[in-house]
């Protein structure tokens, strides 16, 4: 047996460490479905010029990225995006949301829209700090 430590983020390292512990998630808890999620605003070229990321798990709705270009923020293209995630999540059964943002991005965008702080990271990664929100969708 030998101890290797890597800095170079070795997709496949990392996709067997994910596998294995997915293996060992899946036999363990109760049975649910991941569901990817995408919504996006594109030029006519098919540029991406905003969108949203995430799943849907359980009862949960995952926002994992959400986007707005420059050009296009101030103008509720950001609050269309999440409305339609949390409208389409209620669709497949979700009863509440997640997501996590970083204090220069969006905190105040959140609490607006009705997310509630469960925590934050302070000093993240050095002098920042990272909030945790959720919102029941019921």
């Amino acid at each position: 047996m030998n101890l290797r430590i890597t800095a170079d983020g070795d997709e496949r390292d990392i996709n067997e460490i994910f596998e294995m512990l997915k293996e060992y998630n899946l036999k363990s808890r109760e049975e649910s479905e991941n569901v990817p999620l995408g919504i996006y605003y594109e030029d006519e070229n098919n540029g991406k010029l905003a969108g949203l990321t995430g799943e849907t798990f359980g009862n949960w709705l995952c926002v994992h990225y959400l986007f707005v270009s420059e050009k296009l923020r101030g103008k509720g293209v950001g609050s269309e995006l999440l409305n339609a995630a949390e409208s389409e999540a209620k669709s497949r059964g979700c009863k509440y949301a997640f997501v996590d943002t970083f204090s220069f991005q969006a905190p105040g965008f959140y609490k607006k829209h009705g997310y509630n702080e469960v925590f934050t990271l302070e000093n993240y990664p050095y002098t920042g700090k990272r909030h945790y929100y959720t919102k029941e969708l019921i």
